[in-house]
């Protein structure tokens, strides 16, 4: 059995390649679009997910000072992101730890930066919010999730939800 431990270390690049110094992401969330069903045959409400539709997606990368990677965050374009961990795992079979990579990969343009504040002997607080139009999950090389909200697709557990609105909207 494979017991997952903990994330023991991550690196964030830009663009594929420039690597960029923050002390913590705050991933985003995958919220389904929901409307409320009622009415005959229905004991209440139900509030009933649209398929493969997700509301706000948002990343929030947290910076220990004001440095030029975060202020190139900070411009108003598309900007693309990998964040790649490694994670711990105990092989209980093996009797041994593993290391599994991990890669989060988003697209998206930043709604938010925020410079913090100056105090001596501290860090800023700054951060930059990016609003994903694209999310990737990448779990010891398989891909788990993407979600692409402009291209219709969202890919969970080897389903593309979306495949059959493309199909019907001759997308």
């Amino acid at each position: 059995m494979i017991i997952p431990e903990r994330l023991t270390g991550y690196s964030v690049f830009r663009n594929g390649t420039e690597r960029l110094g923050t002390s913590n992401v705050e991933l985003p969330n995958l919220e389904a679009l929901t409307d409320t069903v009622s009415g005959a045959g229905i004991a209440g409400e139900v509030d009933s997910p649209t398929i493969g539709h997700y509301g706000s997606m948002r990343t929030t990368l947290n910076f220990r000072t004001i440095d030029v990677p975060m202020l190139k965050l900070s411009a108003p374009k598309s900007q693309a992101l990998d964040f790649r961990g490694a994670q711990q795992v105990y092989d209980s079979a093996a009797s041994e730890y593993r290391i599994v990579p991990v890669r989060v990969s988003i697209r998206g343009i930043p709604v938010t930066t925020t410079m913090g504040s100056f105090e001596t002997n501290s860090d800023t607080g700054s951060s930059i919010e990016i609003e994903c139009t694209y999310l990737m999950v990448m779990v010891d090389g398989v891909k788990q999730i993407e979600i692409d909200k402009y291209n219709y697709i969202a890919f969970i557990d080897g389903v593309d939800h979306l495949a059959a609105y493309r199909k019907s909207l001759a997308l």
